[in-house]
């Protein structure tokens, strides 16, 4: 009867050394960058928010006019390529609205080098699609990254 009590026992035992030295093992790979190797060159990724609703009550964007903005305003200035994702969003309009509507969300990557003149072109990208779709703003994330091709 002691046995199955003892093997228990010496489970947890071994468990909790497993555990506490878990977190050390974390440590000691970020106390040493060399240990995991670098991959990649420094990009920016900037992911653009694009609703499809028309605040007038017009209909909303559709796949095809998307489409059609991209290949006219992204694609001349991003020819190195780029992503196009299909989503739900929400977000508070203006007026404080809780506005929920189809989105797409477009990611670019680009050299950190070229980072002044691509913000030049994204800020157009939005600009161009607020007026063409009368859409409030177009949401806009930028990050770091490590980028390898």
């Amino acid at each position: 009867m002691r046995t199955p009590y003892l093997r228990n026992r010496s489970a947890l035992a071994v468990a909790g050394i497993l555990l506490a030295g878990t977190p050390a093992a974390y440590t000691a790979l970020a106390d040493h960058p060399s240990a995991v190797p670098a991959r990649g060159k420094p990009y920016i990724e900037t992911r653009l928010l694009f609703g499809t609703a028309r605040p007038d009550g017009g209909p909303a964007v559709t796949d095809r006019q998307f489409t059609a903005f991209v290949d006219r305003e992204v694609t001349p200035d991003f020819p190195d390529g780029l992503t196009v994702q299909s989503g739900r969003g929400q977000w508070r309009d203006a007026r404080g609205a809780i506005e929920k509507e189809g989105s797409y969300v477009l990611v670019l990557l680009y050299p950190e080098a070229a980072a002044k003149n691509s913000d030049r072109k994204i800020e157009e990208i939005r600009r161009a699609y607020e007026k063409s779709f009368a859409q409030e703003s177009v949401g806009r994330v930028d990050e770091h990254a490590q980028v390898d091709f």
